[in-house]
């Protein structure tokens, strides 16, 4: 990792603020030197927060026997996805923080089985759909469907910048660290009539189009799931759309490119049109329905 010869070395800022461990200069650090997500600095905070809990020493004076010990603790009692994200806080915070990379080279993520997804059927998003009590709870469920979006991307939308609402085109922006790819999506004729419904009685001066916060969709949507038994949530709303738009017959780059992922082909990252109106046609064409 490349830093300016005026930027002082992570471990020298530990060593000026005097104070051991410094969480808030370690966050700073995942923020601004690895650019990395708002969440995913969080998470690494929270995690290396949790490992400080456990030591009662400095964390450079940790060794790699005592480190196989706590990791061997969380792989006993964790599942590898958990093991996963701890280890890689703890990366993060001894090789890029700490710049003690030999502490944590020889530690090897472990392999993730494969686990396919099982979408919900249309009965079923109709159940869940109905349970959903204020027009702007049934608007978002069928933007999510509709659109490919991630949840954090839908709620970011700016209804005065980023909706085209004579072309039902969603263009969520690029906020701050965010890791994720975006470009553009649409969202289809239902969600379009639920969505002039609801903001024709939304008097909120809130430029946000869902003035709301990813937690509380979240309790929502629990709420709803508890109430039908229908387990869904924003991601299998867009886990949906992927394979619906298979389905349909749209070929897998656009459908990768709606959903903000970066093409796997060659052919499709310098071959193929994405341009704003081929996208629009196809998913035109495609005719989906959430609800029907």
């Amino acid at each position: 990792m490349n830093r300016s010869p005026e930027s002082p070395r992570p471990s020298s800022v530990l060593q000026e603020t005097k104070i051991l461990p410094n969480l808030d200069v370690f966050k700073d650090f995942c923020r601004i030197d690895l650019q990395l997500a708002e969440h995913t600095c969080y998470l690494h905070t929270r995690l290396i927060k949790k490992y400080l809990s456990t030591i009662d020493k400095d964390p450079r004076t940790v060794t790699k026997s005592e480190l196989r010990q706590y990791l061997k603790n969380i792989k006993d009692s964790m599942a590898p996805s958990t093991y996963k994200n701890v280890l890689s806080s703890l990366k993060r915070y001894y090789r890029d923080f700490l710049d003690m990379k030999e502490l944590v080279t020889s530690f090897k993520f472990p392999q993730l089985a494969f686990k396919p997804i099982r979408v919900p059927s249309k009965d079923q998003l109709r159940t869940f759909y109905q349970a959903l009590e204020s027009p702007r709870d049934r608007t978002l469920f069928l933007v999510y469907a509709s659109s490919g979006l991630r949840n954090s991307e839908v709620l970011s939308l700016n209804r005065f910048r980023d909706v085209d609402f004579k072309n039902r085109t969603l263009t969520p922006r690029k906020e701050g660290n965010q890791s994720k790819n975006v470009w553009i999506s649409f969202y289809n004729q239902e969600a379009e009539k639920e969505l002039q419904s609801y903001l024709e009685n939304n008097t909120n001066s809130d430029p946000r189009l869902f003035p709301t916060c990813k937690r509380h969709i979240l309790r929502i949507f629990k709420k709803a799931r508890e109430e039908t038994g229908v387990k869904i949530t924003p991601q299998t709303l867009r886990d949906w759309f992927c394979s619906e738009m298979g389905s349909l017959g749209v070929p897998d780059r656009y459908v990768d490119a709606f959903c903000g992922r970066v093409p796997k082909s060659v052919l499709a990252r310098h071959y193929t049109d994405f341009s704003p109106d081929k996208l629009k046609r196809i998913y035109d064409k495609a005719e989906l329905k959430v609800l029907e």
